[in-house]
């Protein structure tokens, strides 16, 4: 227990981290509440409030809104991201359990009427927001069906001291175990922490058959410390920065919730939804309350978009190994919130992989929705490049695969009210075999490689060449002497052309 470390995973560690990558902005000041929501919108960087609220209690914003950030807190580079997670997943787990004496997120506690939500620097993000909302909110319960501890990301509406609101209308492993703990006419011990690194907000978006605690402690690649509650059993990450624990109250869905400024960049209405009680809030002495951002205008900055983009490439992968040879890289738009437009790089092995990963794709996740296939010289990461690939690669009677009728988001406003949605794939691949072919070549700058001959007819004797071929050849640095070559070599009548390429080369007479 003495070799635990508390700090190398909590949230205050990770932000002093981002100061060297001038990710961070750090105001000093007081800051109105009324004003962060202004603040964070479209900001580029994480925000850190010294002094948020009346209570001038620390306060962090778009902690998690770039892939530069994302990726920072794994330890690799943003291209290297994917292959990173899908590599920590496989890390055998290990939770140690420590005392509350122990357990920084336990040095200061709060119960009874002391646990009041009105003084935490919880502020309004959007202006038809219903109200107030605890938007960093990491969910923690216990599942009797199996013991596990299962972990999600919900929002919190307060709606006074001691409750709030909670959003469990689409379908989630909570709202299972919620209506399994309503058959029962129980009340569902619930805790949440906000405040946690990068790393453990993540792990939450997962849905794994497996207790999510140990998941948490995969994706960190260390020994994971966690505590009991002081109200519950619920075990959280003992170096989290607050904890609320409580219950989701057994009458279920009763009270209204809403609207919400939702990661799709739309408001969602008013929902009839559980309430979750307060019954203890703890926290570090020297805590940082969280914020995640979710809806606006430039959606790839939110928290939510980086987050979802990530879980979605690690599904889509996973659905790809099982269908095509060779996936190379996937990537997820953050602009639609990290769930609707997917882009994959494969090498075709045999024709018709291409339409085998537009299909796989379109059965890993509910969400997705148009999904864009293209070979591996194109770079999916780059708006560029994958645009001049949907000019140049794609015949719209021949590469647009649509189909119908799938299970998909009720939040997309494009379904105007229907129950399930179409996806389309937009096979961006060249045709099978043609790769070598000079109408599907790339043009790139001359390299001036090969074997030096004395002359351009020497050259030619050994075979065809290209311009470029031929002034490396001769080792020139101009290419105009070339050209003189080449005219005399015409005048002499011995020279000709590869009528497919192009490439110079003498007549098979003048060869010899």
């Amino acid at each position: 227990m003495a070799s635990l470390d508390y700090d190398r995973f909590r949230l205050k560690t990770f932000l002093g981290g981002l100061a060297s990558l001038g990710e961070i902005e750090v105001r000093e000041e007081a800051t109105k509440l009324a004003d962060v929501g202004g603040i964070l919108e479209g900001n580029a960087k994480a925000v850190l409030f010294r002094q948020a609220g009346a209570e001038r209690v620390p306060l962090a914003g778009n902690v998690m809104g770039s892939r530069a950030r994302m990726a920072h807190a794994f330890g690799v580079t943003p291209r290297t991201l994917l292959p990173e997670v899908l590599s920590r997943l496989q890390n055998r787990p290990e939770l140690v359990e420590v005392h509350r004496d122990d357990a920084p997120v336990q040095r200061m506690v709060s119960s009874g009427a002391d646990a009041d939500l009105t003084k935490l620097p919880v502020h309004l993000q959007h202006g038809c927001d219903g109200g107030l909302y605890i938007s960093g909110a990491m969910d923690f319960t216990i599942d009797k069906a199996n013991g596990w501890t299962n972990v999600g990301l919900r929002r919190l509406m307060l709606r006074g001291r001691a409750e709030t609101g909670v959003d469990l209308v689409a379908p989630s492993d909570l709202r299972a175990i919620l209506m399994a703990s309503l058959e029962r006419r129980e009340s569902l011990p619930l805790s949440v922490v906000v405040g946690a690194h990068p790393i453990d907000y993540f792990g939450a978006t997962m849905r794994l058959p497996v207790d999510e605690l140990g998941l948490l402690s995969s994706l960190r690649g260390a020994p994971l410390p966690v505590v009991k509650g002081i109200t519950n059993d619920i075990r959280v990450p003992a170096d989290a920065e607050w904890v609320i624990e409580g219950y989701l109250d057994a009458k279920g869905y009763a009270e209204p919730e809403g609207p919400f400024g939702e990661f799709l960049g739309y408001y969602g209405g008013v929902k009839t939804n559980p309430v979750f009680r307060v019954t203890a809030i703890t926290r570090r002495r020297d805590a940082i309350f969280q914020t995640l951002s979710i809806s606006g205008r430039t959606m790839s900055r939110t928290d939510t978009a980086q987050l979802c983009g990530l879980r979605t490439e690690m599904l889509v992968w996973r659905a790809l190994q099982t269908a095509i040879r060779e996936p190379i890289a996937v990537s997820a738009s953050t602009a639609t919130g990290g769930v609707y437009n997917v882009r994959i790089a494969m090498r075709q092995r045999v024709p018709g992989e291409a339409r085998n990963a537009i299909a796989a794709t379109f059965g890993s996740a509910a969400n997705v929705k148009n999904v864009f296939v293209v070979d591996p010289d194109i770079d999916i990461f780059s708006d560029e490049q994958m645009d001049w690939a949907l000019g140049t690669r794609f015949q719209p009677d021949r590469d647009l695969v649509v189909q119908s009728g799938f299970r998909t988001l009720p939040l997309d406003p494009s379904l105007y009210g229907a129950s399930v949605g179409a996806k389309a794939g937009f096979d961006l691949t060249l045709q099978f075999g043609s790769a070598g072919r000079l109408e599907s070549t790339v043009p790139e700058p001359a390299r001036y490689e090969g074997k030096r001959y004395a002359s351009v007819r020497e050259a030619l004797a050994s075979g065809p060449k290209y311009f470029e071929e031929l002034m490396a050849a001769t080792g020139t640095d101009d290419g105009r002497e070339i050209v003189l070559e080449l005219e005399a070599l015409g005048g002499d009548g011995v020279l000709d052309r590869d009528k497919s390429d192009g490439r110079y080369m003498l007549l098979n007479s003048a060869a010899v």
